[in-house]
């Protein structure tokens, strides 16, 4: 190395040297002046581990080079987690055959817990006279001299480079030692720079996700289509293996798991979970992100089935908006992998807290779409009463008066039968008026008669053409919901049977609620009642109206066909 600070590599090209950080150079400085002839493959080395910025690819470079550096036959890596543990060990030299063999990977215990409890440079002639030492396992290759240096990152201890047999039966020298003490300076530099555009790149990713969750959300999507993008987003970006999402549930003392994707999802879908003795329950109380290297015997965790067979690092975050903690996000990874780190997940709380915040925008988006809507219909239901009743209220009292100077029987009746049919209009039109102004909110906030169009209208398909359906009396506000639902299933089941045995042109459906008795009847012009036909979906029907202290009949019509009545009676609510 020249005054200039430059250094030529094999091909001639001048390389500076002195953008490098000041601790590197001085470890440069001291190979070259202890061994000029290996400053050419450690400048290489260092030169490809700063090239790459993929922590995991930069972690395998690292003990690649230093294998190659000091001519050792296997290498390792160990990446130091919580509690003076390994998280993560890459192994160089050692066939897959045979690490399946060896077993589960060392966690830092013997020799390679000296180096984390001590992290300075060791370097042995023989492994097994080092009073730490353990022994090797069953499977293992044999291994006698040993190198080892710790990695920093700043002030930090990332982790440790072991290498072992130096090939031709040698001792690791001073020269080793002074190489791959220089090439930990470089990977901690190299993983500095990994972690940081691996920081800026997911915030990156976060914020494109979230940018998507809030738009879909704002936009009018369902949240049932929205919340699997949540979990989904999350389980992507740290390559989590099981994602799932818990809501609070009535009273917020226990937590429902609405959605779960990944490894064993349907062992914890639909999961309900108490706040006391949960995962998502502590993370739920302390409202802030929860971590665990191994979920399956966190002591947070002492109550619900076991399901965490498996799995080891988890993380459950809240989702915190203003009126509360909206549910839980929790990511797991299976067990051996890499555990969550504070660093990777903070970004996962204001993640989470903007998707609630979302959510809550959301739903007060919708109430006051509702509020809308229910001004609309006292809008409407204020027309109907004030314009349409009184003018048709009008014309019947003008037809009325007017049957006087009709001397033609047959007109009188006809005239008579106007009338009747205006009664009969004005008295539906009140009770449109009066379901138009109940604020039910029940399902989805749909009243019956809404759910009884709906379910007319899904017939029309397999029944070849559409029934009429007539509708009177205080369906809204008079029919209690478990009622409601039973009336819904009935109607399904009678249209069904229409389209599947009766061969009708047409059919006739009206739901009447009069004097605390709600009657369905469902009329249709087909071929009748074979007498072979099966009884069981009516026997269903009949113990529904039976169950209610109502009845039910079929039976042929006048006019050929089936007439079908359910009849039950009800406690205007």
């Amino acid at each position: 190395m020249g005054d200039d600070g430059n250094k030529r590599a094999a091909d001639g090209t001048p390389r500076r040297l002195d953008v490098l950080p000041e601790e590197l150079q001085a470890h440069l400085d001291a190979v070259q002046h202890g061994a000029p002839e290996s400053v050419h493959s450690l400048l290489e080395a260092v030169l490809t581990v700063g090239r790459e910025l993929d922590l995991p690819q930069v972690l395998r470079h690292i003990v690649q080079a230093a294998v190659t550096l000091v001519d050792a036959e296997y290498g390792a890596l160990g990446v130091i987690g919580e509690g003076s543990r390994l998280a993560e060990f890459l192994p160089v030299g050692i066939s897959e055959e045979r690490i399946a063999a060896i077993g589960h990977l060392p966690e830092g215990h013997g020799i390679l817990g000296e180096l984390i409890r001590r992290p300075e440079s060791l370097r042995l002639s023989e492994l097994s006279d080092h009073p730490a030492s353990y022994g090797l396992p069953p499977g293992h290759p044999p291994m006698h001299s040993f190198l080892g240096v710790p990695i920093r990152v700043r002030d930090e201890v990332f982790g440790n480079l072991y290498l072992t047999e130096k090939r031709g039966g040698k001792d690791f020298d001073d020269e080793d030692e002074t190489v791959l003490s220089t090439l930990a300076v470089a990977a901690g530099v190299a993983i500095e720079n990994a972690r940081l555009y691996e920081s800026a790149r997911n915030r990156q990713r976060w914020l494109e996700a979230n940018a998507e969750i809030v738009a879909s959300l704002l936009s009018g999507a369902d949240e049932r289509q929205v919340l699997p993008l949540i979990v989904d987003h999350a389980r992507r970006i740290l390559s989590a293996d099981l994602g799932a999402l818990a809501l609070p549930g009535e009273g917020g003392e226990v937590l429902r798991v609405a959605l779960a994707s990944g490894v064993d999802a349907e062992v914890h879908h639909g999961l309900v979970l108490p706040r006391e003795g949960s995962f998502v329950g502590a993370a739920l109380h302390a409202r802030e992100p929860l971590l665990t290297v191994d979920v399956q015997t966190d002591p947070r965790i002492t109550v619900g089935p076991p399901r965490w067979r498996g799995l080891g690092p988890a993380v459950a975050v809240p989702m915190l908006a203003e009126d509360g903690v909206r549910g839980v996000l929790l990511l797991a990874r299976r067990q051996g992998r890499t555990p969550f780190t504070q660093a990777e997940t903070s970004p996962m709380l204001a993640f989470a807290g903007q998707a609630a915040i979302a959510m809550e925008l959301a739903g007060r988006r919708r109430s006051a779409e509702q509020l809308t809507l229910l001004e609309d219909r006292d809008r409407i239901a204020r027309d109907l009463h004030d314009l349409a009743i009184q003018r048709l209220f009008a014309t019947g009292m003008t037809l009325q008066s007017t049957v006087r100077f009709v001397e033609d029987p047959a007109g009188r009746d006809r005239l008579l039968r106007a009338v009747d049919d205006l009664d009969e209009t004005i008295k539906i039109i009140r009770s449109t008026i009066f379901g138009l102004r109940a604020h039910d909110t029940g399902r989805a906030r749909q009243g019956l008669r809404v759910r009884v169009t709906v379910v007319v209208e899904r017939a029309v398909r397999a029944l070849g053409f559409t029934p009429s359906l007539r509708m009177e009396g205080l369906i809204d506000t008079d029919v209690p919901p478990d009622v409601a639902e039973h009336v819904v299933a009935v109607l399904e089941e009678a249209l069904s049977n229409v389209a599947r045995h009766a061969r009708a042109t047409g059919a006739d459906v009206s739901l009447v609620v009069r004097k605390a008795e709600l009657t369905l009847t469902v009329l249709d012009n087909g071929t009748g009642m074979a007498p072979d036909r099966p009884r069981s979906g009516l026997d269903n029907l009949a113990g529904r109206a039976e169950s209610l202290g109502g009845t039910m009949t079929v039976e042929a019509s006048a006019h050929g066909g089936t007439r079908f009545v359910w009849t039950v009676p009800i406690s205007p609510r």
